[in-house]
């Protein structure tokens, strides 16, 4: 395994894709496409065609179920993160400030560990303030165990809590089905 220093790149973000293993050959490339943003310049910055953004799919394990948000942009039920802010560079720490900032959790942890999930790279549509571009998007699993805190940054954000089979049904995209699936897994649920 290369670690983050034989790669010649280092900070939390080398580190962490540097420990994480790809399950399929796109994930292999979109991996490879992010671990190329480290070596050169702030592979944060929104400026960039491509740049790092982190997210969470929030569980419950005692109910199996996941949070969704209703994301109007994209309008698609997704998981919840986004940007990093300036100064930040640890991709789990972006994740966990975004799954507060939009759910109102306070109680978020990593679960079942502090490692990434899915690395998967996906196509952001233009709007009024900002071209089309990519984001290379880290996906961890937060888990709360006060799920009935919920409460969405604002009203156009909706937030559900549903199992990972009505999850699965209610969003339309592949990348987001293919997290579930993982999630699934570490839920002990079979493949949706």
């Amino acid at each position: 395994m290369a670690t983050a220093d034989d790669l010649g790149i280092s900070g939390p973000l080398a580190e962490s894709l540097s420990r994480h293993r790809p399950l399929s050959a796109v994930e292999a490339a979109d991996l490879q496409r992010t671990r190329s943003l480290t070596a050169s310049g702030d592979p944060w910055h929104r400026s960039e065609p491509l740049h790092v953004t982190a997210s969470a799919m929030i569980v419950h394990p005692p109910t199996r179920r996941v949070l969704l948000r209703w994301h109007a942009r994209h309008q698609a039920w997704l998981q919840v993160g986004g940007h990093a802010d300036p100064g930040e560079a640890d991709p789990l720490a972006v994740a966990l400030r975004e799954g507060e900032e939009e759910t109102g959790l306070t109680d978020l942890v990593p679960w079942p560990g502090v490692a990434i999930t899915h690395v998967v790279v996906v196509p952001v549509p233009a709007s009024a303030h900002e071209p089309a571009h990519e984001h290379a998007d880290l996906r961890y699993v937060l888990a709360t165990g006060t799920p009935d805190a919920v409460r969405p940054e604002n009203p156009t954000a909706l937030l559900r809590w549903l199992s990972v089979e009505e999850a699965y049904e209610s969003t339309t995209e592949d990348n987001v089905r293919e997290t579930l699936t993982r999630v699934s897994r570490l839920l002990g649920h079979p493949t949706p």
